[in-house]
């Protein structure tokens, strides 16, 4: 039986994969964040989820799987990663406001000691509501949109925010579980059910 390390310490995350009877090992992988010119948000989305996987799975043995994910929003060509303070999430917020984007979950599953390396992507679009400016004052006096990628938690008391979503809700939360288990039933014989 594999043993599943998890790329990550996010607590959503965690969460989601521990609903499955999966208690996955938590390797926080430590990488520099960089987005290169002209990347597309599904390539920078996937290349962030390779190095996280990639770098917690070496020096693993082989009985391990590994799986590294990273998320991002996307509207109008801005991709929008965690906001740096109170001052950024607000642009964003303001920015998003009765606007569509994108959140791109990348996936990146490594079998450490093999050339077992799946990267994939989902993507949802998500309508923001047109927020008002004290609206969007307090959200941020919950602090709910620290670490979190467009500065917004769908799962939280983000969920006001939104008007609709086309596509999978978890890939909002953070990590796609039906793209999940299908990569995992496909290419490593693992179900999360």
């Amino acid at each position: 039986m594999n043993t599943i390390v998890l790329a990550s310490s996010s607590p959503r995350r965690i969460e989601l994969l521990s609903r499955y009877n999966i208690d996955p090992i938590i390797m926080k992988a430590k990488i520099e964040e960089k987005i290169l010119p002209g990347e597309t948000p599904e390539q920078v989305a996937m290349a962030l989820a390779f190095e996280k996987a990639n770098q917690v799975a070496k020096g693993l043995d082989g009985d391990r799987i590994v799986i590294g994910a990273d998320t991002i929003v996307a509207c109008e060509d801005q991709i929008l990663g965690k906001p740096k303070d109170k001052e950024e999430a607000k642009e964003m917020l303001q920015f998003l406001s009765d606007r569509e984007h994108n959140v791109i979950t990348g996936i990146s599953i490594i079998k450490p000691q093999s050339n077992m390396r799946i990267i994939d992507f989902e993507k949802t679009i998500v309508k923001f509501r047109k927020l008002s400016h004290k609206k969007i004052e307090s959200y941020i006096k919950t602090e709910e949109y620290i670490d979190k990628a467009g500065a917004y938690g769908i799962q939280g008391l983000g969920g006001v925010l939104i008007e609709r979503i086309d596509g999978c809700y978890f890939n909002v939360v953070g990590l796609p579980l039906y793209k999940l288990d299908i990569l995992l039933e496909k290419y490593f014989d693992i179900n999360l059910l």
